[in-house]
This record gives structure tokens, sequence and C-alpha cells, in this order.
């Protein structure tokens, strides 16, 4: 059967990828921020995944607002991305593992997830720049399976149901027929509002908060609908809810091996956690 390595949760701002376009790694801005991902890079190495299901959500490059599905998996042999607008270059092709995406794809429907399936599929900034992070010479040494879900137009997934779906994700990769190693990449967050009267809004004790509850109380976040967790972590910080169901997806247990929180960037509360089941 195949291993859950881990998972890991990270933001993804576009600026991060102009950063690493401008070789801006050393700067005192960004020195704090880029040196988060030197520990989780040293655990990839020793956890050896074969495939990633990146959980993240698409900011109208492959959906938009009139096409926008609750959840999406990729089916794909091969996923590009494409200019979104920010000025981040494009970066080479991700290979899709079709076996595992089918496989997700047939447990997740059997377990009542009505699932949009995509066997084309773009991907934006929120998939490719934590690949890069961890990954920064961007020589993939890993297939990939894509699971989007929409926190971009309301109304979105509640926490309960996106801590659901990582529960299923995670059952169904250790009931797949496989040897294979597979780690989990939640991307998105944490507290940020990017619009309105709250624009350039954090909340660090309710992101230390949540980031603590993952391994103390991992459900802590399912306890407040989607309009509460966007007043306490703003607009685009519903996007926590990657970060949780990267954490049901690991099972009933998890010990955090690494951490990083550090603000702002680019007006975002930024948080790394590399995480291990313990059940």
């Amino acid at each position: 059967m195949a291993h859950i390595v881990g998972a890991i949760t990270t933001s993804h701002v576009p600026a991060i990828g102009k950063a690493i376009f401008k070789n801006l790694q050393n700067e005192p801005y960004w020195k704090p921020f880029f040196d988060g991902y030197l520990n989780a890079r040293t655990w990839l190495k020793d956890a050896r995944p074969d495939t990633v299901v990146v959980l993240y959500n698409d900011h109208g490059l492959n959906f938009f607002l009139d096409k926008m599905p609750t959840f999406a998996i990729g089916a794909a042999p091969r996923y590009t991305n494409a200019d979104e607008g920010w000025g981040i270059p494009t970066i080479p092709a991700f290979t899709g593992d079709q076996d595992l995406s089918w496989h997700l794809i047939e447990r997740l429907t059997e377990a009542e997830f009505d699932l949009t399936t995509c066997q084309e599929m773009l991907v934006d900034h929120a998939f490719t720049l934590p690949m890069a992070l961890l990954w920064p010479d961007q020589n993939w040494p890993v297939k990939v399976v894509p699971v989007c879900i929409n926190t971009v137009q309301f109304p979105v997934p509640s926490a309960k149901r996106c801590w659901k779906l990582g529960e299923q994700i995670g059952q169904a990769i250790r009931g797949w027929d496989s040897d294979s190693r597979v780690l989990i990449l939640g991307t998105g967050g944490l507290s940020h509002q990017l619009e309105g009267e709250r624009a350039g809004h954090i909340n660090k004790p309710f992101d230390l908060a949540f980031m603590d509850s993952l391994t103390t109380n991992p459900q802590w976040a399912t306890q407040w609908n989607s309009a509460e967790l966007v007043e306490k972590a703003g607009t685009q910080g519903i996007e926590l809810l990657m970060w949780l169901a990267s954490r049901a997806a690991l099972g009933e247990g998890a010990r955090e091996v690494h951490r990083n929180y550090h603000i702002p960037i680019s007006n975002t509360a930024a948080g790394l956690m590399v995480m291990e089941a313990t059940a």
C-alpha cells in the first residue's frame, strides 16, 4: 500500500515568484522567509516522496468566476502554467500521476464528493510557487496530483467539509495498491485581505493559534463557519482551508517537524509547516 510521508503547508504569494526570478532570496526583506524552507528541503531529502498531492486554490487561470467548481481534481498526464499577469515567469511542466488521480477520483466519488475531473488543466501560482520553494532547481523529482478547492467565490466549502475531504484523501492514498511515497502539500494563507476597508489585515495571534492547533487540536478551526473564518483571517485568509484538509489527510495524530512564520510578505502573513503522522 502507498505511504503518506507527511504534509507540508505553505503560503503562495505571487510576489514570491518575482523574488525568485530576481534572485532576491538574500535581501533583508526576503531572507527570513526563504530561510524558513531550508529545513523543509532537508526533510524532503529524507522523506523521498514519489508523488505530491497538491491542495490549492485557483485564482482564475484554470477556472474563472463563471465556472468555479467547489472541488476539482486533475487527471492529466502533464500540467503547465501560464502568464497570470503578475510578471512571474512560467516554469517547467509537471508530470501527472494519473494512476493516483483516478484512484482518488473514484474513491472520493464513492465517498459522495461531487468532483470536477480535469483531463486538461493549467496550474497557477498557488501550485507552482510552493513547488519551486521546495525544489528550487525546478527539476521536479516527483509526479503530481492537483486538488483544487474553491476559496475564491462564495459560497466556499465549510471547514468541516474540507476536513472530511482531507480525511478521505488520506484514506484513499493509504488504500492505494502502490509502493509510492506520497507527500501532501497544502498551499495558501495565512491571514490576509487584499481589498476593502480591511485591506492589509493580518491576525498574528489567530495564525499562530491555528498553526498550533494542527497538531494539538486539529479540528479547532471547524468550529467556525466561512464568514467567521473570514472575519478572523481575512477574505483571502480563508485559504487556510487547504492547510486544514492537508492535516486531515495525515490521520488521527501528527507531530510538527518544522515551522516558519514571517510577516509581512506582500501584505500577507506567510506560514510554513512540516508535519508527520504519528498514528
